[in-house]
């Protein structure tokens, strides 16, 4: 069974960072591409940025290009995001979710394409 367990939310002002974690277990991690998407008050969860199974590529919603970072360390089975620069707009409850299948899949920009998730961590943006 895959668990995915995300933490480092919080309250932070405006241009502050925060970074997030999520731990993986019950797959091979190593093979799965990963991602974070957020859901807003009030909107649809949205894909903020993903990360292939080796690392070597990253894709990012142009809301938080230049902003944020993901990153991955297979040994640890963890998937981080950097968040810099912050913005009110950026409030929003953060998942992080592992691909339907292992390797690359067909849009890392569509949850669809996503077959497990974890239960998200709240990040709140105060102007």
């Amino acid at each position: 069974q895959v668990q995915l367990v995300e933490s480092g939310g919080g309250s932070v002002q405006a241009g502050g960072s925060l970074r997030l974690s999520c731990a993986a277990s019950g797959l091979t991690f190593s093979s799965y591409t990963m991602g974070w998407f957020r859901r807003a008050p009030g909107k649809e969860r949205e894909f903020v940025a993903a990360i292939s199974w080796s690392g070597i590529s990253t894709y990012y919603a142009d809301s938080v290009k230049g902003r944020f970072t993901i990153s991955r360390d297979n040994a640890k089975n963890t998937v981080s995001l950097q968040m810099t620069s912050l913005k009110s707009e950026d409030t929003a409850i953060y998942y992080c979710a592992a691909g339907g299948l292992p390797g690359a899949l067909s849009s890392v920009f569509l949850d669809r394409a996503y077959g497990s998730w974890g239960q998200g961590t709240q990040v709140t943006v105060s102007s």
